[in-house]
């Protein structure tokens, strides 16, 4: 599982991002898997992340294979289910218009952030790798109206500190990692995502109406975002810590007077992406400092 650190009691400076604001996945961003029919695998590597289907069905994915929850049905995959929608429409040109026009063929090219729809209505990494450049903040939506291929051994490519959880691929029907393929990014597929044999996925495969088919090598989550501090504000008699944290994702914050040993003073799993807490305990000593932590 990935694990975030935050710095106690610092109120870093933030880079500025490039691209669209991000898309919000709210209950459906612990899900590495979610699907609408079935899921399948015939002998996948492990999934970092819990699994989902909604309505409940058949999950061939045994949970030996799964570090995280498998939802089979029930309120849980059903939400994610009902933001899984939400957050479709909000990757659509509908919502997100303007989208650069690169050409369907994406391999061999180098992106910098930005929303990108395909002139055909589907998207290919064929036969040479795709190249995504840009900051740790920067974000990239791609829309398709109908497919997405990856080529058999194709890549993903990240560089300039580019990260995974601010890649989203909008995908009108279906999507197809091919063979010993390396994909980034979160796919929100209106139909089925297939992973082949010994395909790995930094990211999501999140389906809406149809099945997921596991048979890669590996997926996970993205790396969370490291909760940051924004402020604390202090009284006689209590302190308000305000962090930014990954929401939907099981926050931890502890305490400390000496910066050796940690007291956990609340577990939470926020809504928005601004949190906060109120310490009444500050008043017992002179010294205090924090620190959170998130996981999937």
């Amino acid at each position: 599982m990935g694990l975030g650190l935050a710095a106690v009691l610092l109120i870093p400076h933030r880079a500025l991002a490039s691209g669209p604001a991000l898309v919000n996945l709210r209950s459906a961003a612990p899900f590495t898997i979610l699907a609408g029919s079935t899921i399948t695998t015939t002998g996948g590597g492990i999934i970092n992340g819990d699994v989902g289907l909604s309505p409940a069905g058949s999950v061939g994915i045994p949970p030996a294979q799964v570090n995280g929850k498998i939802y089979n049905g029930g309120p849980i995959a059903a939400q994610a289910q009902v933001d899984l929608n939400s957050a479709i429409i909000a990757a659509s040109p509908a919502q997100l218009p303007g989208g650069i026009n690169v050409g369907a063929e994406l391999g061999g090219q180098t992106l910098v952030a930005g929303i990108y729809k395909s002139p055909t209505g589907a998207y290919g990494i064929s036969t040479v790798d795709l190249t995504l450049s840009g900051g740790p903040n920067d974000v990239w939506v791609f829309q398709m109206a109908s497919t997405l291929t990856v080529g058999v051994g194709r890549n993903v490519i990240l560089t300039g500190g580019a990260q995974a959880r601010n890649i989203f691929w909008q995908v009108g029907s279906s999507a197809t990692l091919g063979t010993s393929s390396v994909f980034e990014g979160t796919v929100l597929a209106y139909a089925s995502i297939t992973m082949n044999a010994s395909s790995t996925m930094d990211g999501r495969a999140l389906a809406q109406t149809g099945a997921v088919t596991f048979n890669g090598t590996g997926g996970s989550l993205p790396t969370l975002t490291t909760p940051i501090f924004t402020a604390i504000t202090k009284t006689a008699n209590s302190a308000t810590v305000t962090l930014t944290t990954a929401p939907y994702f099981l926050l931890t914050l502890q305490s400390s007077t000496n910066l050796l040993t940690w007291t956990t003073i609340s577990t939470n799993t926020p809504i928005t992406n601004i949190w906060s807490f109120i310490d009444t305990s500050t008043s017992t000593a002179s010294n205090r400092f924090y620190r959170a932590f998130n996981t999937p």
